[in-house]
């Protein structure tokens, strides 16, 4: 514990499942955090229970001023911004014969547009303080086919190499920029995402989730799905010290997925 003491933390959609268990873990190692997303009741429960070190503002990532609200108000209410989490994201449709213009737009901003937003108002800040981390959740869906459906893995890899591009211009003012790219993690987006999670029954989402983990540890080498844990501890690490002089890299927290192997339940 400790590892992230003093430290100031934006994370967007923090109020299930990556996010929500990133915002706790970053709690636990000292950080202050700011975290956003559309569920206002879940969120504002959240801040309540992790206490006076977090707080929640309301926002949607496709929106930029949602995400410039998020970062002017760590700096207002913490005095800085030493580590952004875009983590915002949820199911998207649209494949290569039938998607359509609205589902294109969609899939880009809310998976690749929120992320370029988040880059670009966390930046002039980390600059002036001469430090930060940048992370931004990326996807094994970006590394090989039969992994996402055809927008989702197309804007997952655009993610992947704005990072690396972030990271080149960003380095010399001391700022690291970096991602992470899941492997098959129990959470909502594969049942729906957030929304459709709130109306489950809790005995209901229950069973959901105990099924999607026995299904993707059917997939993965190590024969457990991920949890939102196992990607938390991958944000610390790039957050605290000892990530460091790690920078434009993708970090794969996947269980040896993208290795090859099954890529269905079949």
């Amino acid at each position: 514990m400790g590892r992230l003491n003093g430290r100031v933390a934006v994370i967007t959609g923090g109020t299930s499942g990556i996010g929500e268990g990133t915002v706790e873990r970053f709690i636990e190692e000292g950080a202050k955090v700011v975290f956003t997303g559309r569920n206002a009741e879940a969120g504002g429960a959240l801040a309540e229970r992790l206490g006076a070190n977090a707080r929640f503002v309301r926002g949607d990532v496709r929106r930029e001023e949602d995400i410039a609200e998020a970062i002017e108000t760590a700096v207002s209410a913490f005095g800085a911004l030493d580590v952004l989490f875009s983590n915002a994201g949820g199911p998207t449709t649209g494949e290569l014969e039938t998607f359509t213009a609205a589902d294109f737009e969609d899939a880009m901003s809310l998976l690749l547009g929120s992320v370029l937003y988040g880059m670009k108002h966390a930046a002039p800040v980390m600059k002036r303080q001469g430090r930060g981390a940048i992370i931004n959740t990326t996807s094994v869906g970006a590394l090989r086919t039969d992994m996402g459906t055809y927008l989702y893995s197309i804007a997952k890899a655009g993610v992947t190499h704005a990072t690396r591009m972030a990271g080149m211009e960003l380095g010399r003012h001391g700022i690291t920029v970096n991602s992470i790219s899941p492997g098959g993690i129990v959470t909502p987006l594969f049942f729906g995402g957030s929304a459709a999670n709130a109306g489950l029954e809790p005995a209901h989402r229950e069973a959901k989730l105990e099924k999607l983990a026995r299904n993707l540890a059917g997939i993965t080498p190590l024969h457990r799905a991920g949890a939102p844990r196992d990607i938390a501890a991958a944000a610390v690490f790039l957050a605290s010290d000892e990530g460091a002089f790690v920078n434009c890299h993708d970090l794969v927290v996947d269980g040896g997925m993208v290795a090859g192997g099954r890529t269905s339940y079949a």
